[in-house]
Parts: structure tokens; C-alpha cells; sequence
């Protein structure tokens, strides 16, 4: 499975195999010393370390269903009216398929794939930035794109990677990328991340948005026994970090009102210790909605569940 799709989920791996996750991970940690494979966190990839990057067809396979929760969730995030940025990927491809019936939306995007979702959406308005088309995930690079971005402003930032810690941040393996990323991140008021279970806890070698300036961070349910990958949610949630969690299986979680969002899709956020860091100015409370802090209680419950587990 590896070697046709590029990686694969532990999860994937259970179900196709009718077995536990315990007993594929201790099978996956076979296949990697014997070379045939490397680990990453809650999967595994074919070898080659921090600068190797699975292109659209091996990723298109990846945690589908989890990928359909995570763009569900965040398209709720999203006014009618409002102007944003789309950065390349699979996930935001699966949220772009969805912000088609959001009337008066404005998209920047630097992907192909995002535009073409959108191509047909009578409501919404593409605008593409330039430069030089990279075939592996279908984006526009280089100078040209990060140039058609100096001066533009929206509201928020959708952006996917390869990797998510809560030591660096979002990161990918590609130079290019990184930096047409970094572009949109300077373009956007705040960033949202949208990272499947199997990015948690795995670095890869260009950072593209550092831990202080993710604004939300959207991604499925860990495993009940992902000790690691509780722990990164909660390391992220310390340093200020929104944590919206779809449901296991890939259903999202229950709805909750939150301000400023439309109310399309559901779901759940983890809370926050302490107070959101803004990027040049001092710190401001992340919350200080009635209807989150009536959540509070119940969500300070799981955040203590996740740390059992």
C-alpha cells in the first residue's frame, strides 16, 4: 500500500486489514528497520526522509475520510461576503468543493485544484495569483506567485503542509512551497491550519508558519491510544493555538455556536490555557464569548481525557 500511494495511515492500515492499530504499529516498526519503509506519525511513508513529498495521486488516497471531516468543519469558518486565501493541497482542495456555496466569497489562491472547485461556483470569485505551475500538487510558485501577493489583504488564510509540531509549526517539504506559503500567511489577518491525525507530531524540512502565528488549527480525532499525538494538541493548545476537532470516524463532532462563524458544518473546540500571542501587539484573550465560556467546562473534561489517554 505504501509503495502505490506514496504513505499510508495506521488507520487506513487497521481497517484494511481487520486488525488493531496496536498490532499495525508494531508491524510497521518491523518494515522500517528493514529499510522498507519510514514511520511518521500515524502512518508511514516510503523512504527518504525529511525532503521527500508524496505527490497529488499518493496523497489524493490519504485520509480521505478524515480529510472530508477536517474541510467540513472549516468551511463553517467562513462568512458569506468574505475575501480569503486557499493555499495548495488535498484537504483545502476538499474545502474549496464546499465554499462553492458561500455567496459573495472572494478566493486567492495559488492552486490549480482549489480554482477548478471552484470554476463553476457563479457566487464566488476566483483570483489567481502567477508564477511557475509545480506538477506534483498542481500549485503556482516561485517569485510570480509570491510577488501578485505584496500588497493584498483578506480576512483569513486556509493552509495546509506536511507536517504540524508544536515546536516549529506547519512545515513541508519543498523550498518553493514554503515560501509562496509564507506569501499568503503575510497576506491573511489570521491562519487557519487544516492537518489530518497523520501530520500531527511529523517535522519536515521547510517551516512555513511558525506556532505563534496559527490562529485555528482544524484536524480529526486522535487514536484512544495516541498518546503522542494528544500530547502535540495539548502542546499546541499552550501556546495559544484553537483546537477544532472533527469526530472519530471521521464524523464531525457536535455543533457549537461561536461568533463570527456562519454555522455551517459542526464542531468542537479544545480550550485554551492562557491567552492568544497576536503577532505585534500584546497578548489578547482568544475567548470571551458567553457561549464558548459555557463550553468550557465540559471541554476542560476531554482535554483531561486526551491526557489520560
Amino acid at each position: 500500500m505504501v509503495r502505490a500511494n506514496g504513505a499510508v495511515s495506521l488507520r487506513e492500515l487497521a481497517r484494511v486489514v481487520q486488525t488493531s492499530e496496536v498490532t499495525v504499529r508494531r508491524d510497521v516498526r518491523a518494515l522500517e528497520a528493514e529499510g522498507l519503509l519510514d514511520r511518521r506519525h500515524g502512518g508511514a511513508v516510503l523512504p527518504g526522509g525529511f525532503t521527500r513529498e508524496s505527490g497529488f495521486p499518493q496523497k489524493s488516497h490519504l485520509a480521505t475520510a478524515e480529510k472530508t471531516a477536517i474541510a467540513d468543519l472549516a468551511a463553517g469558518l467562513v462568512e458569506e461576503g468574505e475575501a480569503i486565501v486557499v493555499g495548495a493541497g488535498t484537504t483545502t482542495q476538499e474545502l474549496a468543493r464546499r465554499l462553492a456555496r458561500v455567496p459573495g466569497l472572494t478566493v486567492v489562491t495559488n492552486s490549480l485544484l482549489v480554482a477548478q472547485a471552484l470554476a463553476h461556483a457563479n457566487r464566488v470569485e476566483v483570483v489567481m495569483t502567477g508564477g511557475t505551475l509545480r506538477g506534483s500538487n498542481y500549485a503556482l510558485v516561485g517569485s510570480g506567485a509570491e510577488q501578485s501577493l505584496q500588497g493584498l489583504r483578506v480576512s483569513r488564510a486556509f493552509l495546509s503542509g506536511s507536517g504540524l509540531t508544536a515546536e516549529r509549526g506547519l512545515s513541508t517539504s519543498n523550498m518553493l512551497s514554503a515560501s509562496v506559503d509564507r506569501a499568503l500567511v503575510q497576506a491573511a489577518g489570521e491562519v487557519v491550519v487544516l492537518a489530518d491525525h497523520t501530520k500531527l507530531g511529523s517535522d519536515t524540512m521547510f517551516q512555513t508558519v511558525p506556532t505563534d502565528l496559527i490562529t485555528r488549527l482544524v484536524t480529526d480525532e486522535p487514536a484512544a491510544h495516541d498518546d503522542r499525538a494528544a500530547a502535540e494538541l495539548q502542546a499546541l493548545a499552550d501556546q495559544g493555538v484553537q483546537i477544532v476537532v472533527a469526530g472519530s470516524g471521521g464524523a464531525p463532532a457536535p455543533a457549537s455556536a461561536e461568533p463570527g462563524a456562519s454555522g455551517r458544518g459542526n464542531r468542537r473546540d479544545m480550550p485554551l490555557p492562557g491567552q492568544r500571542r497576536t503577532h505585534g501587539s500584546g497578548p489578547q484573550p482568544l475567548r470571551g464569548s458567553a457561549v464558548l465560556a459555557e463550553q468550557a467546562q465540559g471541554e476542560r473534561a476531554r482535554v483531561a481525557d486526551l491526557r489520560r489517554r
